[in-house]
């Protein structure tokens, strides 16, 4: 029997368990440093989200997070109440059963219900139909800067168009 429901703290190795699964399906390159695991630890115990997770009997089959915050309000978002979806996932077998779909409304009502105006998310091209159906569209004026593709550069790339790198102590 499937169940899916908001994630809590005594949910914590199953949530850290599906998004390794998941960021590995997405990148067989990918490898975890201890870093990054308690990175992704501290997040779920500290960060302003909602995770959903869906189980199949005793089995973690499928997870979806929403990270809140906030930014300027704007014409188009009149609130400063945003959020940004993640990591919406369902393992391979249990796919196409609308159990995406319901996480997903899931995490949009709560985000109604917490005043939230506008909600972001990257893709992998993987469920835009889902997404549209639920209203989403895709945005031509965004863009976005990689801090650890930037890092890759050498410096001196930048030095010669005029631009300085300064590093300070803060």
């Amino acid at each position: 029997m499937i169940k899916i429901f908001k994630a809590n703290e005594q949910n914590l190795q199953d949530m850290l368990n599906i998004r390794m699964e998941m960021l590995g399906e997405s990148d067989n390159n990918y490898s975890f440093t201890e870093s990054f695991i308690k990175s992704t630890e501290d997040f779920f115990k500290t960060a302003n989200h909602s995770t959903m997770l869906a189980y199949n009997d005793e089995n973690i089959i499928g997870c979806a997070t929403m990270c809140y915050f906030n930014a300027l309000p704007t014409s188009s978002c009149q609130t400063n109440k945003r959020c940004y979806l993640m990591n919406l996932y369902t393992k391979k077998d249990f796919r196409k059963q609308g159990i995406a779909s319901t996480m997903l409304y899931m995490l949009i009502d709560e985000a109604k219900e917490n005043g939230v105006s506008e909600i972001l998310l990257n893709t992998d091209g993987h469920g835009i139909g889902l997404f549209k159906k639920y209203g989403f569209v895709n945005s031509e004026n965004t863009i976005i800067l990689n801090f650890s593709e930037l890092l890759k550069k050498n410096i001196a790339d930048f030095e010669k168009y005029g631009c300085h790198i300064h590093k300070c102590g803060c």
